[in-house]
């Protein structure tokens, strides 16, 4: 029976969800060369694969966190599925925005948060966590309490766990790095000889340098 790290990330992979190219990696918005690139907004658009995220994320915060007061999706990729996740269990909802809106009231967290509420955070993608964690501080800035943050996916970057853990915040996703490039090699989504290159991306993703063409994703 597959776990659920390996479940999720084969359908990911399937979806294109997750891209894989070790001979056309992507140039992020970041700068950072990469032969992955990872659209978990793809995930709305398949009922299937929606409903099975929003269940297992429903899942990982009752088991891990209890109940939470409120649910905090992190804009722009967690806007809907938070919402998801909050209409599942019946809790108010806010997303936090990347920069506070340049108009009107000039909001930053969208939605009715109030101080002392016990917030659960949802993500669709973990990669260095700075955009994570800013949204995480929005939320104790406005005087509520983060009980912690649940993920669909990270790469696991060691400067992501560093960060998590200086804040004092809780990380838990439903499926990551390894469990996809276990699947990825077992469906024929990449070879043998490329898990070396994936590897060594992940390892220093800011110093990778590609030896082959490069695809730039906005």
């Amino acid at each position: 029976m597959k776990n659920l790290e390996r479940l999720l990330a084969e359908k990911l992979l399937k979806i294109s969800a997750i891209q894989l190219q070790p001979d056309m990696p992507f140039t992020w918005a970041s700068g950072w060369n990469s032969p992955i690139y990872t659209d978990n907004r793809k995930t709305l658009s398949y009922p299937e694969v929606r409903t099975f995220i929003k269940t297992e994320l429903c899942r990982l915060i009752m088991e891990n966190f209890g109940q939470p007061d409120a649910v905090a999706g992190v804009a722009t990729g967690a806007i809907a599925q938070g919402a998801l996740v909050a209409d599942e269990l019946g809790l108010p909802y806010v997303y936090v925005r990347s920069t506070p809106k340049d108009h009107g009231l000039e909001n930053l967290i969208e939605g009715t948060l109030k101080p002392g509420q016990k917030v659960i955070v949802i993500e669709d993608l973990i990669s260095t966590g700075q955009s994570s964690l800013k949204a995480a501080e929005a939320i104790r800035m406005a005087g509520a309490e983060v009980i912690g943050m649940v993920a669909m996916f990270t790469y696991g970057f060691s400067l992501a766990e560093e960060r998590f853990k200086k804040a004092g915040i809780k990380l838990m996703t439903l499926s990551n790095y390894e469990a996809m490039l276990e699947v990825a090699l077992e469906t024929g989504f990449i070879r043998e000889n490329d898990i070396k290159t994936l590897q060594q991306w992940r390892e220093d993703p800011g110093n990778w340098t590609p030896t082959c063409n490069i695809k730039t994703i906005e």
